[in-house]
């Protein structure tokens, strides 16, 4: 346990009794629980703005003696720097020493010096605290300095991307800086195989998606067994055994890069390791649920809430009743028709094609709605993903039975030291305080942002707002802006294509059909008048670099179409502009009949009556409008999370009483 000392020292930490290091999972109390809530709502920490300034001066006093080096000096300067922090910590005095031959090893192997605020974040990310920093700032140079300090250290260190593009990219750019310090890289992505997994988490410092960072530890649970009861120095024998062994070292840093879309996003929904069983019904039965949920009334038979809910009238079982009356098997229980019934009009009502999924070679490809991006070998449960796959005339995979899951609120809570970055994340700051107890601290700009805010505008309908839309995004083309175009989803996106091909408007679109050509198109989305559709950018980590040209003409123009249920995922999407001090600007161009605004459906009424002759609403009543409807819509979303958990803590206790791991 030593390799981690440094991690560990002055902090009250209870370690877990399990196959590899990590910190041990505590069961609260409701009591516990309730005041870790109302501590969340109590006002934030003081700033920490003189130990920050002194800690930076420190960093920059180093720049004279360190610059001089030879190269296996400078080594030696880190090295010397992490073998005293086993024996006293994280301490700034060792940190500032740490940072400062990380950047000037930075300078020599990747060209690029870390900058004082750059500075900052890294020491935010050692005190295992969450590093706002504005979108552009550099959050994947930050990482590297918090990253070797831990390797170094003795710790491994896992860097948690939200996709397995980043983690690659990430990892390729940085590599010079890590073979430096002789410190090996590790990358692991969804096609790596078993026996190449375990060489990349022997790694000092691995990249690797958050998805596959939870899958693999679940299989270890699988492989190896009841981690309660198990030993830490069974590791080894299972070495010498030939025994399953764990494919990853422990649990000791976790730097989570696009936090908020990690720790609060993803945790609604927990993540499965499941085995497909044999389908008695040859999906029939999925078949047969859609063909009496068609012939049912909405409104008359079933409602369905804002939240994706559905619910049976009194009217609506009776006429299930009757009309399922001559069919056998399941159909005579009351309560396997109204549940097979409920799911089958969830499947028609709920989900869409180009949505929430798309079909990709016969096969049912979920979207995230967080990103625009496939989430590829994911499905739906309880038999939802079926009745989706007979609606779209896919073939029908069998059900799945469920071996191990887990939330991410569960596991990111069992790393020694948890920290993160990204540049949206206030608005959730009592969430994260509430459920992994951590803090914000917000890291002011290199440069004064030059972001210019456009006029927000709102129309009756949706075509009003398409017709704007094209009109706005030719007319600025044509002057030589960049323009980028943000949409909820992939219909929306090709739709806005389709409009624009008619009037011969040359463009490109990123969406989750082509999001292997990610790379490319950003490459061009920011050359002289190019405009570019694409789905939500959260997540996505790309840096839409402007043209020379285009920085002339007053930089990268974004124009948001449609709010989101979360105000974050709107701001990432205006960060693609004006990054780094540059120009740039964006406006706001939504319609009334947006999914947002079902949230606020009186006030969209009291709206319309307001419009203008053109079918514009008043600003002041946008303005009501978005904030009410995204507070009542992330006030949803929150208590699901929350559920999950609890939902979670509830079957995990049930687990371990009898015998299973926890």
């Amino acid at each position: 346990m030593s390799n981690v000392n440094a991690i560990l020292k002055g902090r009250s930490i209870k370690l877990a009794d399990g196959v590899c290091l990590e910190r041990a999972y505590e069961r609260e109390m409701a009591l516990e629980e309730y005041l870790r809530a109302l501590v969340a709502h109590l006002p934030k920490m003081k700033p920490l703005k003189r130990q920050i300034r002194r800690f930076v001066a420190d960093v920059n006093s180093y720049e004279s003696e360190f610059s001089p080096l030879s190269d296996d000096d400078l080594v030696e300067q880190l090295n010397n720097a992490c073998i005293a922090m086993r024996r006293h910590g994280l301490i700034d005095k060792l940190l500032a020493r740490s940072f400062a031959a990380i950047r000037e090893a930075s300078s020599r192997t990747l060209g690029m010096r870390h900058h004082d605020v750059q500075l900052i974040g890294g020491w935010v990310l050692l005190q295992g605290m969450i590093a706002e920093m504005e979108t552009g700032e550099g959050k994947t140079l930050v990482a590297t300095l918090a990253a070797c300090t831990a390797a170094v250290s003795g710790a491994t260190v896992h860097l948690i991307t939200v996709n397995d593009y980043l983690a690659e990219r990430d990892a390729e750019s940085n590599a010079p800086l890590y073979d430096f310090f002789n410190l090996k890289v590790g990358v692991v992505v969804q096609d790596v195989p078993l026996e190449k997994r375990y060489a990349e988490y022997e790694s000092n410092i691995v990249y690797v998606s958050n998805k596959e960072v939870v899958f693999d530890y679940l299989k270890d649970r699988i492989a190896i067994g009841d981690s309660s009861s198990s030993h830490y120095h069974l590791r080894h024998l299972y070495k010498d055994k030939g025994q399953p062994k764990a494919l990853l070292n422990g649990l000791h840093v976790a730097i989570v890069d696009e936090a908020d879309s990690i720790l609060i996003d993803e945790a609604r929904t927990p993540l499965i390791i499941s085995e497909t069983v044999p389908d008695e019904d040859g999906g029939e039965l999925f078949y047969k649920s859609l063909d009496f949920a068609k012939l049912l009334t909405k409104g008359e038979h079933f409602g369905i809430t804002e939240h994706r809910e559905v619910w049976l009238t009194v009217i609506g079982e009776e006429y299930i009743r009757e009309i399922t009356a001559d069919t056998e098997g399941v159909w005579s229980s009351g309560v396997w028709r109204n549940e097979l019934l409920q799911k089958a009009l969830t499947a028609l009502w709920c989900y869409h094609h180009d949505q929430h999924y798309i079909v990709q070679e016969g096969k049912i490809e979920i979207v995230d709605e967080f990103s625009g991006r496939v989430m590829p070998d994911r499905s739906w449960e309880s038999g939802l993903h079926q009745m989706i796959e007979a609606k779209e005339g896919c073939e029908i995979t069998g059900q799945r039975k469920t071996l191990s899951r887990m939330t991410y609120q569960r596991f990111l809570k069992r790393y020694l030291l948890l920290c993160g970055m990204t540049g949206t994340v206030s608005e959730v700051s009592t969430e994260l305080k509430r459920v992994y107890d951590l803090e914000i601290l917000k890291v002011p700009t290199r440069l004064p942002v030059a972001r210019k805010h456009l006029a927000t505008r709102c129309w009756l309908s949706n075509d009003m707002r398409w017709r704007a839309v094209v009109e706005r995004a030719a007319e600025l083309s044509r002057s030589g802006v960049a323009v980028l175009i943000g949409t909820r989803s992939v219909d929306a996106s090709e739709q806005l294509s389709d409009h624009l091909k008619k009037l011969s408007i040359e463009h490109s679109v990123l969406n989750a059909r082509n999001d292997g050509k990610e790379a490319d198109i950003v490459a061009q989305a920011g050359q002289h008048g190019r405009i570019t559709i694409a789905t939500n950018m959260a997540g996505r980590g790309t840096d839409i670099k402007p043209s020379d040209n285009v920085i002339e003409k007053g930089g990268l123009h974004v124009i948001l179409t449609e709010f989101h249920e979360s105000g974050r995922v709107d701001r990432q999407l205006i960060g693609r502009t004006a990054r780094q001090g540059q120009p740039g600007s964006y406006e706001v161009m939504v319609s009334l009949e947006d999914d947002i605004f079902k949230y606020a459906s009186l006030l969209v009424d009291t709206a319309k009556l307001r419009a203008s002759q053109e079918g514009l609403i008043p600003r002041y009543m946008i303005e009501i409008l978005i904030r009410y409807s995204q507070f009542l819509a992330e006030k949803h979303n929150a208590r699901i999370r929350i559920s999950t958990l609890k939902q979670d803590k509830k079957l995990q206790s049930l687990l371990g009483f009898s015998g299973m791991p926890n």
